[in-house]
């Protein structure tokens, strides 16, 4: 990066940053129309046991273990009742099975018993769960009932805010912060869904496809050349 680029990111204001962010959404709406998603999944609680399966793991691996796990535990009864080591090989595929059947059927427990199997919907209630961090409850809430209380911060959302200059953490909490304060609250669930699918077709980790890059002329970090 040149020392031009680098003088530009120290000295951008916050209100420039907004209207650049806001540039660049504007550009990933058009260019990903129907980023959403990609877990499979028919209730919120179904999310809810999806996105704790998700960590470590890939959304195609879940994808490809829920069908069957839904079908056998068709409810939050189903899951708080569920035999331990049972559910530990149920889902043994998607790794570190041990803690996440603990964090499922605790999470379901405390769901039937305190919220009457309806799951909550504050990001204080939803992290008070066993197993449910800050980014697991804001993807929950923000997903199945549209209330965004934070913005998703995963490898991609994390690795890309910072080549585009919208943070220069590394700590999560500290770059939903730093989006918090320059996306758009309309936009911070949708956010998260443009970021991990610009990160999978065109700024992959390893390799950048910068060249074709419709955000080139807006990002920092581009090397076009």
């Amino acid at each position: 990066m040149s020392a031009k680029t680098n003088r530009s990111r120290v000295t951008e204001t916050k209100t420039a940053l907004r209207a650049r962010a806001g540039k660049i959404i504007a550009i990933l709406k058009k260019t990903y129309p129907d980023a959403k998603c990609s877990l499979t999944y028919m209730t919120p609680h179904q999310l809810l046991v999806a996105t704790i399966l998700s960590a470590q793991c890939t959304d195609e691996r879940v994808n490809m273990v829920t069908p069957r796990l839904f079908k056998k535990y068709r409810s939050v009864a189903d899951f708080a009742g569920a035999n331990m080591k049972e559910l530990e090989d149920d889902i043994r595929s998607t790794g570190f099975f041990h803690n996440k059947a603990r964090a499922i059927i605790g999470s379901a427990q405390i769901i039937l018993d305190k919220y009457n199997g309806q799951m909550p919907r504050t990001l204080g209630e939803m992290v008070a769960l066993p197993g449910v961090g800050r980014k697991t409850g804001s993807a929950v809430l923000g997903e199945a009932f549209g209330i965004a209380e934070g913005i998703v911060v995963d490898t991609h959302v994390r690795r890309i805010s910072n080549k585009l200059g919208f943070t220069k953490q590394s700590d999560p909490i500290k770059i939903e912060r730093d989006l918090m304060e320059i996306i758009p609250h309309d936009d911070w669930i949708k956010f998260t869904h443009l970021m991990i699918d610009h990160g999978r077709a065109i700024c992959i980790a390893r390799r950048p496809n910068c060249k074709f890059c419709p955000l080139a002329k807006l990002c920092p970090s581009a090397e076009t050349k």
